[in-house]
């Protein structure tokens, strides 16, 4: 049975959800944008699973689905069809509608635009891409007369003696092989030794708040491998693959 359509106003809630790309709650929607996700919007929201919503305190937090990204994927794509009046609700379509025109020029995606690493001083589309063995690529002037590549010193697990956070944070400093490098919970995970999942999990969920760490999803989930689906940790009802830390 095809999904109800979305009134124009739970969809401006979705899209300003996909916008902030995390978990958020009533109150700082309010602050920020003077609108709360409740009654029929959020209903609407979350019966169609496009929005996973918890109660925190006396209060509602928000957070998109993967079936919420595709659904703005698709708006931006073919536009926004559910009636809107006056210049907000023109404006708002105008931007989504021709949102494609960039992802097209750029090779880009919705989530690469909106997600919260993008707000990492430094950081660019070559250091968001996952670390991996090996050195950067240089121009063939410089290859023809640099030295052959020094191979990265062997990555050993670290002793399970300590706290989950630090393993976590000394097994993402082996694999890092430069600043700002998103490195893949499947490479990490076999670095934490005998930890169990369940603490490992618990660390990751804390330390996405922490302000120097980023967990986001991967971003084409088409390429996902069984072992990267099981390495996730899901948070806010979103599974994450890739972690940053910064210094």
């Amino acid at each position: 049975m095809p999904d109800k359509p979305l009134s124009f106003s739970a969809t401006c809630a979705l899209l300003i959800l996909m916008a902030e790309d995390r978990e958020v709650s009533n109150p700082e929607l309010k602050e920020k944008y003077g609108v709360t996700v409740t009654g029929k919007e959020r209903t609407a929201l979350n019966d169609g699973g496009f929005v996973t919503s918890r109660r925190t305190g006396r209060s509602f937090s928000h957070v998109l689905t993967d079936k919420g990204w595709h659904h703005a994927s698709e708006l931006v794509r073919d536009g926004i069809s559910t009636p809107g009046t006056g210049f907000a609700a023109a404006a708002v379509k105008a931007l989504v509608g021709n949102l494609q025109r960039h992802i097209d020029r750029s090779e880009t995606s919705l989530a690469e635009i909106f997600g919260r690493e993008d707000l990492v001083p430094g950081l660019n589309e070559s250091s968001m891409a996952e670390t991996t063995a090996g050195t950067t690529a240089e121009p063939i002037a410089q290859q023809s007369i640099a030295p052959p590549p020094i191979a990265p010193p062997p990555i050993e697990t670290v002793p399970a003696s300590e706290d989950v956070e630090t393993l976590i944070r000394k097994a993402y400093a082996q694999l890092a092989d430069r600043p700002n490098a998103w490195v893949s919970l499947t490479r990490l995970r076999p670095l934490l030794g005998d930890a169990p999942r369940d603490e490992v999990d618990a660390a990751l969920r804390h330390m996405i708040g922490l302000p120097d760490v980023r967990l986001v999803p991967w971003e084409n989930q088409k390429t996902l491998t069984q072992a990267d689906r099981e390495a996730a940790v899901v948070i806010g009802d979103q599974p994450k693959h890739r972690i940053w830390i910064g210094a």
